[in-house]
């Protein structure tokens, strides 16, 4: 039995963020729909419904496209910080087979299917990685690697901030997904914070009605003392 299509609200939000490959990349991500719900029901890896998957785990994952596209080109190395079943580690890995993409969760269960989505989707360019992120960011070969870290994760900022900054190369962000709530309820800490500076872009719509996302970019200093 093959995996339920998308809608066409979320095939025209695919083909806005890939004109060149939304074909392909949609054959691609009804595998791993297929592949997540077959091991869901072993293994809770998610409790996002089959129908709404195309927009909550695919649609989502990959909107950060229309906003830092410049993080998608060949060669730039970006890291999925609590990955969880690897959204969206997996989403942007399908879409980008000249970007390096690395999936962090301190959860095994969640790695191990990761590591098998991966194989079974051929992607070549996705590594798993088993462990906690504050303790893999400061050890090589990840301290200091990546382009920009990404966190589709529950954690608030200050934990983000906290596990994900060591990753970055100089010059380069944290790039968190926020609802408008999420985001307001950690404004005043932003605020106050003195290591870096943040930005959130604008709020906008998910296809099929599922909700709206806004996103966070948190760039620390370059230099101790100085403002990017």
């Amino acid at each position: 039995m093959s995996f339920i299509p998308p809608s066409p609200a979320v095939r025209t939000f695919l083909e806005q963020c890939l004109p060149d490959g939304a074909a392909a990349f949609t054959d691609k991500m009804a595998l791993l729909g297929q592949f997540l719900y077959e091991t869901n029901e072993q293994v809770n890896l998610t409790a996002i419904p089959p129908e709404k998957f195309w927009s909550l785990h695919v649609a989502d994952s990959l909107s950060p496209v229309r906003y830092f596209p410049d993080l998608f080109r060949r060669g730039t190395a970006l890291l999925d910080l609590g990955c969880g079943a690897g959204f969206p580690s997996l989403v942007l890995a399908a879409a980008f087979p000249e970007v390096s993409l690395t999936s962090v969760d301190s959860t095994l269960k969640k790695i191990n299917f990761v590591q098998s989505a991966a194989e079974k989707l051929a992607l070549g360019n996705l590594k798993a990685v088993h462990g906690r992120g504050n303790e893999l960011a400061r050890k090589p070969p990840f301290k200091g690697r990546y382009d920009a870290v990404f966190a589709r994760a529950v954690a608030s900022a200050d934990i983000l901030i906290r596990e994900g900054l060591a990753f970055l190369k100089t010059g380069s962000s944290l790039i968190v997904y926020r609802t408008r709530e999420q985001y307001e309820s950690e404004l005043e800490f932003l605020k106050k914070w003195k290591k870096g500076s943040f930005r959130s872009t604008e709020l906008f719509e998910l296809p099929d009605r599922t909700g709206t996302r806004m996103f966070l970019q948190i760039s620390p200093c370059s230099q101790p003392g100085s403002k990017n």
